[in-house]
């Protein structure tokens, strides 16, 4: 990932973690998303089954905030993005939840909140997941 062409974070295998914080969300929810990335059995095993998590595999996390997840597309053609979490806010959420992941022995690099990123990806398996914490009840 560059800013302004220098390279901010940068992960081998592991995974991109675009994370929004929208209006309402709180510590809990950030550590309960972490504590479930952590555990998502998506790696491949010794014979090809999505059955490892980022933990058993020893990679790394590239956390990226990405407030335009929040973006409501219901109406017009301009997204709205009121319901994104207040910038200081989502700030601290989403650097909460990035220490939390560490917390759990889970290397990570960070993106640079509020700026204009350039992030590349090589997606080497065939698995993107949308998590939301409002689907935990």
């Amino acid at each position: 990932m560059t800013v302004d062409e220098a390279i901010t974070g940068e992960i081998g295998e592991g995974l991109l973690i675009l994370i929004c914080a929208m209006e309402g969300d709180n510590e809990a929810q950030a550590e309960k998303m972490a504590e479930k990335i952590s555990k998502l059995r998506i790696f491949r095993d010794d014979v090809g089954k999505m059955n490892r998590a980022l933990r058993d595999t020893g990679g790394s996390a590239l956390v990226v905030s990405q407030f335009t997840l929040a973006a409501d597309t219901r109406r017009g053609n301009r997204p709205g993005f009121s319901t994104a979490a207040a910038p200081d806010r989502g700030r601290a959420l989403y650097e909460h939840f990035g220490a939390h992941l560490t917390s759990l022995g889970i290397p990570i690099a960070w993106g640079s909140f509020g700026a204009d990123m350039q992030v590349s990806l090589v997606n080497a398996g065939p698995v993107t997941i949308w998590m939301d914490s409002d689907d935990w009840g």
